[in-house]
C-alpha cells in the first residue's frame, strides 16, 4: 500500500505518521483520528517495512570505533532442557546486539548465544581495529585470537565499571531497556518480531520531530 494510491486524505495520512513517530498504538491512533483501525495498521505495517530496508542498508558497512557487545532475550516462549546464558530450563528468542559509541546500535536475531554463533556475527559486522566492549559471557571468547586485539571485559560482580569508567557496555544495555519497555505496551510481539525489533533501533534517542522528519525522508526516497 503506497501513499501515493491511499484513499484517505494527505491530512489523515500526516495525522498518521506523526502518531506512528510518537509511538502510539493503532487502535489509539484511530480513535484519535476518526479512521478505521485497519487502515492505521496496513500504514504501520509499511512504516516498519519500509524502515526495516532502511536501517538494513545502512547496516551494510563495517562498524569501526568503539562499540559494544551484548545479547538479551525476548518473548514468552520457554523451552524445557535448553541451555542459554540465563541458565538451563529458560529459553527465550536470543538478539545479539552490537552499539558502535556516539553512533548506532546493530542488531541481530541469533538461534543462540553460542560463541560460533556471534563470533560469525561479529566477523562480518565489526572492524579489527575497533575497540570491543563485552560482558564476560563465554560467547565473546577468543576475541583476540581472530583479530580484535583490543578486547575488554567487564566482570559487573567485581564493579570494574565503577573502577574504569570508559569500561562498560552501559549503551546496549540501555537500549535493550528501552525496546522492552516499548514493545510491553504492545502486549508483546508475536509476529513481525525483526520488523519491530529494527524499529527501536531507529528510535532509540531520538525526538517525535526527528523520527517524523526521518520517515517522511524514507517514505519520498521510494517514490
Amino acid at each position: 500500500m503506497e501513499l501515493a494510491r491511499a484513499k484517505i486524505s494527505q491530512y489523515q495520512i500526516k495525522k498518521i505518521i506523526k502518531h506512528f513517530c510518537v509511538d502510539i498504538e493503532a487502535s489509539k491512533a484511530a480513535y484519535l483520528i476518526g479512521i478505521n483501525r485497519n487502515t492505521v495498521n496496513r500504514y504501520y505495517n509499511l512504516f516498519r517495512k519500509v524502515i526495516y530496508q532502511q536501517r538494513s542498508k545502512e547496516l551494510k558497512q563495517l562498524i569501526k570505533g568503539e562499540v559494544e557487545l551484548d545479547e538479551s532475550y525476548f518473548g514468552p516462549t520457554w523451552i524445557k532442557g535448553l541451555a542459554t546464558k540465563r541458565g538451563r530450563g529458560t529459553h527465550r528468542q536470543p538478539v545479539f546486539g552490537i552499539f558502535e559509541r556516539k553512533g548506532k546500535v546493530y542488531t541481530e536475531i541469533v538461534p543462540d548465544c553460542r560463541r560460533d554463533t556471534l563470533r560469525a556475527v561479529i566477523l562480518g559486522k565489526i572492524h579489527p581495529n575497533s575497540v570491543i566492549y563485552s560482558d564476560g559471557w563465554r560467547g565473546y571468547d577468543g576475541l583476540v585470537d581472530v583479530g580484535y586485539d583490543r578486547h575488554f571485559r567487564i566482570n559487573h560482580k567485581n564493579n570494574e565499571f565503577k573502577k574504569q569508567k570508559q569500561i562498560h557496555i552501559n549503551g546496549i544495555e540501555s537500549f535493550w531497556s528501552f525496546t522492552k519497555r516499548r514493545l510491553r505496551k504492545f502486549n508483546g510481539v508475536k509476529i513481525n518480531f525483526h520488523l519491530h525489533l529494527k524499529e527501536s533501533e531507529w528510535r532509540w534517542n531520538k525526538t517525535p520531530d526527528v523520527l517524523e522528519k526521518e520517515l517522511w525522508q524514507i517514505l519520498k526516497s521510494r517514490k
